[in-house]
């Protein structure tokens, strides 16, 4: 029999997650923190582990980590509806947690069908999940010093800087000067206004810090992320962006226009549509229209309205993920003209999103994850570069 480890310092959360995972078939062992949860690891060799945040002796961010590096087992993360629990959230899946699910705002008498309901969802994708995929994506700028830029600074991509002309006293010499340089150089091989539209559930955060930390800024695209995250995670997780990537990250607000270099993260709860297009400019709307796949924000309607509005260089993306959500506005991006990529099966922790993609017919480029953002770059040169 399948074995399942709930680790919770909450008797009652032990006791709703080990009914849910009985009622599924599981032979179910408890913990109470992470050390213990350490012990039981050991013992039971388990299949698959739901992971508390937030517990005494040793917290799940810890034991998630020690559990990864000695014995690789999936693990899906029981979060608070917290900041706090965002944040550790995050944390955990940065050490290899392959997943998460919030625990019901509320006290022990609340409703939690709903809690049920995910959870069996979830265990079932991570237990097919390759945990080897879930590594850092490099790309060709991910030798940039990102994290070290200030606001504002263009940053460098691996290419060596040109030896000043020391004949020339116009030639630039600080590394500042030397970075704008070789950034303007750079510019100049792409073409103007691309606009990026990725999509990502079960596995992404990870893969989606590490692509965009390799995204050069000298590509001045506009991108949106869509990542399968509820309303209390997204702000945290564009902040994180934010700090390993050159781009301007935030959330979306509602009706706010952006341009080359910004990449906007959608809201959890609600769906985020580009509305309009005028001189390379986005304009962004949130709705609360229906969940589209059972999932809000979708990615779906995010690249079917880009597909719609979009006039310049179009660009879909499809990553790790359970479900359907995104086949249709990768269809829609390939049908308006755009240039469509699809993570491969062996560096998704979950094929279900790229591979009904794939399926379309419509997406141009299967690549592993580290090789998507070399796709990209070589999509948007300019010919004849």
């Amino acid at each position: 029999m399948t074995c399942a480890l709930v680790v919770d310092d909450s008797q009652f959360m032990r006791t709703v997650v080990g009914n849910e995972l009985r009622a599924d078939g599981f032979d179910v062992v408890e913990a109470s923190d992470g050390k213990r949860a350490l012990e039981q690891v050991e013992e039971h060799d388990p299949d698959v582990i739901t992971m508390d945040v937030q517990m005494p002796e040793m917290d799940g961010i810890e034991a998630t980590e020690r559990i990864m590096e000695w014995r690789p087992t999936p693990i899906v993360m029981v979060s608070a509806y917290t900041a706090e629990g965002a944040e550790a959230t995050l944390d955990a899946l940065e050490n290899g947690a392959v997943d998460f699910i919030q625990k019901p705002d509320g006290e022990v008498s609340i409703e939690t069908e709903p809690l049920e309901d995910e959870l069996s969802r979830k265990v079932a994708a991570v237990l097919e999940a390759d945990l080897e995929a879930l590594t850092p994506t490099d790309g060709p700028a991910a030798d940039a010093e990102a994290s070290g830029a200030e606001d504002g600074e263009t940053v460098a991509t691996a290419a060596s800087p040109p030896e000043p002309d020391l004949e020339d006293r116009t030639a630039p010499t600080s590394p500042a000067e030397i970075s704008s340089l070789i950034e303007g150089q750079l510019a100049d091989e792409y073409v103007d206004e691309p606009t990026i539209v990725l999509g990502a559930s079960t596995g992404g955060p990870k893969i989606v810090t590490g692509m965009l930390r390799a995204l050069p800024r000298a590509l001045d695209a506009r991108v949106l992320v869509v990542q399968h995250m509820p309303a209390s995670f997204t702000r945290r997780f564009a902040e994180r962006l934010d700090a390993a990537s050159a781009y301007d990250v935030r959330e979306v607000s509602d009706g706010e226009r952006i341009d080359g270099g910004d990449v906007r993260v959608a809201r959890g709860g609600r769906h985020t549509m580009v509305t309009s297009y005028s001189s390379g400019r986005l304009r962004l709307r949130l709705t609360d229209d229906e969940p589209v796949h059972g999932v809000r924000p979708s990615i779906d309607v995010t690249m079917e309205s880009a597909a719609d509005v979009v006039e310049g260089p179009l660009v879909g993306i499809v990553l790790t993920g359970m479900g359907s959500d995104g086949a249709d506005g990768i269809e829609a991006i390939k049908e308006a003209g755009g240039t469509t990529f699809a993570q491969d099966e062996a560096s998704s922790p979950v094929f279900g999103i790229p591979e009904q993609a794939i399926e379309t017919g419509c997406v141009d480029h299967v690549l592993p994850a580290a090789g998507i953002v070399d796709g990209v770059l070589d999509a948007l040169e300019k010919e004849g570069d």
